[in-house]
């Protein structure tokens, strides 16, 4: 299951890259493919196969090229790409971002097991391992329950934040550019501005792309312990704040433009310049989740 969920999301990130133009003419080798995907040979060569075979790609006498245009449908669906933890961390997120859901909510593992169309050692797996954080507390013969923050949890919270992310923004700027974060970097840059153009009707969808940016921000400093925080910041900075709804589209318009500017920034490789995005943006982060913590106590 594990390798066929790499080879759908190689597959989809080889299909964007033909659909925006970053693969055009004949493509590269290989082992440059591979590179640029961080997937082994042998999953280059199944997504190469199956390109050829939807002939989204051509191949004669040894050299492929671009073949016809890539449409939404040739994507495999999100599903299929993600891993059963992922799978049920964005659908538990979900459920709190597209419900009104407040602290002291109950959680019924059964009841969201049925809904994500998971098992509930799934549900309990993820319940578990957010509860070391304190934000969820399992109480006895009833389930599960949400306590929500305090202001200090989340200040304290935030101070970690910006010193993560302030030193993985300018490790991500001395990037060769050969690394395969750069491909990443043009490909979200394009998420942002399409999303931007459709903002009325799909604010909601920042959240998701918020997550991801910031994400790709700190693969540039691959550390398992940055990894695990960044559970907690994906629960708290891209979903609860959003409880507050007043607002919310214009704040996700600002956001994106924000991200637009920090991506800039680090395409200039200027470290000044990285480091007034950054923390131009996380400002921003910061009090947009204050105001929600004031509202969420009236």
């Amino acid at each position: 299951m594990r390798t066929d969920t790499v080879y759908k999301k190689a597959f989809n990130r080889t299909a964007t890259m033909l659909r925006d133009g970053q693969l055009a003419g004949e493509l590269p080798s290989e082992n440059e493919l591979r590179r640029r995907m961080c997937v082994s040979r042998t999953t280059v060569r199944k997504v190469l196969r199956e390109l050829v075979h939807r002939e989204l790609i051509t191949e004669r006498d040894g050299l492929r090229a671009t073949g016809r245009a890539v449409g939404d449908y040739d994507y495999y669906p999100d599903v299929e790409t993600t891993s059963r933890a992922k799978h049920v961390e964005q659908q538990f997120m979900e459920w709190m971002l597209r419900g009104d859901t407040k602290p002291g909510t109950s959680i019924n593992e059964l009841e969201l097991a049925r809904q994500f169309g998971v098992a509930t050692n799934g549900i309990r797996e993820f319940l578990i391992r957010f509860s070391r954080f304190g934000l969820i507390e399992k109480r006895p013969n009833t389930g599960w329950l949400f306590k929500g923050f305090t202001e200090d949890f989340a200040l304290e919270l935030f101070e970690i934040r910006v010193m993560f992310e302030l030193r993985s923004a300018q490790l991500f700027s001395r990037q060769p550019d050969s690394s395969p974060l750069w491909d990443k970097l043009a490909a979200l840059k394009i998420a942002h501005i399409e999303l931007l153009a459709r903002i009325e009707s799909r604010f909601h969808d920042f959240s998701g792309l918020d997550n991801r940016f910031h994400r790709l921000i700190n693969e540039a400093s691959p550390n398992r312990f940055i990894d695990d925080f960044y559970d907690i910041i994906s629960f708290i900075f891209h979903y609860h704040y959003q409880w507050n709804k007043q607002d919310e589209e214009q704040r996700n318009h600002a956001a994106i433009l924000e991200h637009l500017a920090y991506i800039d920034a680090l395409e200039s490789r200027d470290p000044e310049r990285i480091e007034r995005a950054c923390r131009a943006h996380l400002a921003s982060a910061r009090a947009t989740l204050m105001r929600s913590l004031i509202g969420l106590d009236e």
